[in-house]
């Protein structure tokens, strides 16, 4: 718990990485950004973090939401860090310059540097029994590696004095480098170790003495990432998910945890919290299956240390740009309940329900457990209280309600949590029926000349509470879109009206929104709306009645010119009909479509016919769809009666 065991090991674990200090499930105010991350510890005195940067020889300190407060720099390679039972000094292990150095945990600074002298290289560190204690690796003249154990008095006045090397009792079988170890101030006075690099031997010393003392060791060679001081317990965790009891001076190997771990820490209070993958499984003191599981990495985990009170669990989480990022988890130990609520989908108002759920957790609930139940409905849209409901023994609970208001009603269940239990809150819906109510819209299918204020009117039949009506108008053509033209209640014979400039061909929309017992209701009426349409003749010498007919008199070689203005749209084309007097019939000719000006006018030079006697006429007109849109409706002009003389 004050030393982190795996150090080294996970750095070859998941190689060279990059790690973002943040807040878990947040963004942090302040981040950086480390290569190989080493020796997460917790603070519980200053309520820190701690973290090494090995490539770039930083020391990090963040608080306990993971938010950067201080960096130091100019450490080397530091392959580890440890912790004096006070919380008030860091240690760091500084292989490259061959020493340790002891900082201010406050301030991070140094404060005294401990030489361990050329050729000892120092790897993990663990306070037990007041002292530092160390593994190290020396080289010998073949280039062979040999592990070994030293110590550090903090109390000595002369740092070279403070350095005992050498420790390792004499029944200890020697090691191929330095050794994995931790130290636990729950287990004061022990040290569990294994050689880091081959399959060797545990060994749990007694250190609280003059000189290590062997309290345990395994028979057999085993393959090591992480040893955990179980404690309260003479036992060790062994590669996360292993356990080991120890009596007699030998270990034996005892059921251990329900899932794989790759690295593992264990809190004052026996806590187990177990990195795998990626996610963070914690368990209860004495028990296999997890308590709670937290989905961590994208992918994989790194290194996972308690805080000493066990209120939290900190985990580095890798990511898949290569980076990990702290992350704090509070209310580690507590178990997380599946709340369920089962509604019926339908019901009618005013009549009694039933609603049924289970709460579950993989922690047993107390006697008599309530659940907190809120109705939420049109006339509580903010949640009216309902009367708590009881859990029965197996988890199950039902309660009835009579609905008041129709429409979706939900009901929302909640437990508060325990000492033991995170809250749970689940919540499901029911259709309570309402009743129809008529609603109708005047003026449907009428044409209208251009232009004309045209008035509809509304009429809301029996309601409960909302006597209120929106109405709204859409014209044709996708430029104008739907518009809310009045929102309003009715009057006491139940009307509502609005009055429409009939531009175009107009969709209106009378929408009764509903209220408690009744449902919602809309109507629509469509009205039709002609173009302005008009036609000037030019370049005719007078006008003169034929029989009772108005005509246009033209010489017989002048063409005449008949200019029609047309209400204007985008791609709008006038149809132009011809019709030619013949023997007491009129006669057509081919019509033709003209387009109109961006001013809506239209000029058709008809063409001389170069006889006289003939009678003609012409008009124009829009045409629903052939005219180019459909955004009114069609409306034929008046007719133009030609005569041509000599």
């Amino acid at each position: 718990m004050r030393s982190t065991s795996t150090a080294t090991a996970l750095a070859v674990l998941f190689g060279s990485v990059a790690l973002s200090v943040t807040a878990a499930g947040s963004a942090s105010a302040a981040s950086a950004v480390l290569t190989q991350p080493v020796g997460l510890i917790a603070d519980g005195a200053l309520r820190r973090v701690f973290v090494a940067d090995q490539d770039n020889g930083r020391i990090l300190a963040t608080d306990y939401s993971g938010t950067l407060v201080d960096l130091n720099d100019g450490f080397g390679r530091p392959s580890d860090l440890a912790l004096s039972d006070d919380g008030l000094t860091l240690y760091a292990v500084l292989p490259t310059t061959h020493e340790i150095v002891a900082l201010d945990a406050a301030t991070l600074e140094v404060r005294t540097r401990y030489d361990l002298g050329t050729g000892v290289d120092p790897r993990e560190a663990g306070f037990a029994g007041g002292r530092l204690w160390f593994s190290y690796r020396t080289t010998d003249e073949n280039g062979s590696f040999h592990g070994n154990l030293g110590v550090i008095d903090p109390v000595a006045t002369d740092a070279a004095a403070a350095v005992t090397l050498g420790q390792f009792p004499q029944d200890v079988a020697p090691y191929d480098d330095a050794a994995v170890l931790d130290a636990d101030p729950s287990s004061p006075g022990l040290l569990a170790l294994h050689d880091s690099t081959a399959a060797a031997a545990i060994n749990l010393l007694d250190v609280s003495g003059t000189a290590p003392q062997v309290v345990a060791r395994t028979e057999s060679d085993r393959w090591t990432l992480d040893v955990d001081l179980m404690p309260g317990a003479s036992q060790v965790l062994w590669n996360g998910y292993r356990k080991l009891n120890y009596t007699d001076g030998a270990f034996t190997e005892v059921a251990g945890l329900s899932e794989s771990g790759w690295s593992s820490d264990v809190s004052p209070a026996g806590l187990i919290a177990q990195a795998y993958d990626r996610h963070v499984n914690v368990y209860k003191a004495g028990s296999a299956t997890p308590v709670r599981r937290f989905d961590a990495g994208t992918v994989g985990m790194g290194e996972v240390t308690w805080a000493p009170d066990s209120s939290r669990v900190f985990a580095l989480a890798g990511n898949s740009d290569n980076t990990y990022t702290l992350k704090a988890f509070t209310g580690p130990a507590l178990s997380v309940p599946t709340l369920t609520v089962t509604a019926p989908a339908t019901a009618p108002r005013a009549k009694k329900l039933t609603v049924k759920g289970k709460l579950t957790a993989n922690v047993p609930f107390a006697a008599g457990t309530q659940l907190a139940v809120t109705r939420t409905d049109l006339e509580s849209p903010n949640g009216k209280a309902l009367a708590a409901v009881t859990v029965k023994s197996d988890g199950t609970y039902s309660f009835t309600d009579t609905p008041p208001a129709g429409g979706k009603v939900t009901y929302k269940v909640a437990y508060a949590g325990d000492a033991e239990h995170t809250a749970a809150k689940a919540s499901d819906s029911v259709d309570v029926s309402r009743a129809s109510t008529s609603l109708s819209l005047n003026n449907n299918g009428k044409l209208y000349s251009y232009g004309k204020d045209v008035k509809f009117t509304a009429h809301l039949g029996t309601t409960y509470k909302n006597r209120s009506v929106s109405i709204y108008a859409d014209p044709f053509g996708g430029d104008k879109g739907k518009k809310l033209i009045k929102t309003g209640k009715v009057n006491s014979d139940g009307n509502l009206s609005v009055w429409v400039d009939m531009t175009r061909d107009t969709a209106v929309t009378a929408v009764f929104s509903g209220d408690a017992r009744y449902k919602p209701k809309t109507v629509k009426s469509t009205a039709y709306a002609k173009v302005k349409i008009s036609t000037a003749v030019s370049k005719h010498y007078k006008t003169a009645k034929i029989g009772s007919t108005s005509y246009y008199w033209f010489h017989k070689n002048t063409d005449p010119l008949l200019t029609t203005t047309m209400t204007y749209y985008p791609g709008r084309q006038q149809r132009f009909d011809l019709q030619v007097y013949y023997q007491g019939t009129w006669y057509s000719s081919d019509s033709e479509y003209f387009p109109l000006g961006t001013n809506g006018k239209s000029a058709i030079s008809l063409g001389a016919p170069g006889e006289s006697g003939i009678r003609a006429r012409m008009r124009s007109v829009y045409v629903n769809g052939s005219s180019g849109d459909t955004v009114n409706s069609t409306t034929y002009g008046s007719w133009k009666y030609l005569y041509f003389s000599n």
